[in-house]
């Protein structure tokens, strides 16, 4: 079982990246193989960071022998991603919308079919939009066809729709306890649905 934390965050080290450690523990904890993948480092070297559109049906061209390839070659063999960003106007990172946004790709391969996700997000403020940034993340899981899960685990409670927390994330009691029961939840459902994902 693989579990994949996906850093969002233009920063490799702070507080999008703690809470996807504490998941990512959490599910190491119950067997998981686990790794982080920084999308700044999956886009570093490509020739246009946005998607233009400029086929149809993607062929995948602009990703050929490309950081972004490598990383797509990842996330096709996980059982789960963990997925983090920090909030920016209210959503997700500029960095975070174009890594997917060049996925088209993958959608076509259906590669991350039935993979387990889950999301987090950290905020400047306590009420600083890491709710509708979780909600964004879930809307890319669902375009990719993932079955997302919220942070919740028999035993603490039904959950909710994902970890958050307040910068500095470090210090968030409540955020980092919230990313270990998502951590367990998404290692969980992953074990339970391995027979979905035999591609």
């Amino acid at each position: 079982m693989f579990i994949l934390g996906l850093n969002g965050s233009p920063q490799k080290e702070g507080n999008t990246v703690n809470l996807i450690n504490a998941a990512l523990e959490a599910a190491a904890g119950m067997g998981a193989e686990t790794r982080v993948l920084h999308v700044v480092d999956a886009l570093k070297g490509v020739s246009h960071p946005f998607c233009t559109n400029c086929s149809p049906v993607c062929e995948g061209t602009c990703l050929k022998g490309s950081s972004l390839r490598e990383a797509y070659d990842i996330l096709s063999k996980t059982d789960g991603i963990i997925m983090g960003s920090p909030v920016y106007f209210g959503t997700v990172s500029a960095q975070l919308k174009a890594f997917w946004d060049k996925s088209r790709s993958l959608r076509k391969e259906k590669s991350l079919l039935n993979v387990i996700g889950g999301a987090v997000s950290a905020g400047a403020a306590r009420f600083g939009g890491q709710e509708t940034t979780v909600n964004a993340i879930h809307d890319i899981m669902f375009v990719q066809g993932m079955t997302v899960v919220g942070d919740g685990y028999f035993d603490n409670d039904a959950g909710h729709q994902g970890a958050c927390a307040q910068k500095p994330s470090s210090e968030d009691e409540n955020g980092l306890i919230r990313a270990g029961i998502l951590g367990r939840r998404v290692a969980e459902v992953a074990r339970a649905t391995m027979d979905l994902r035999r591609r």
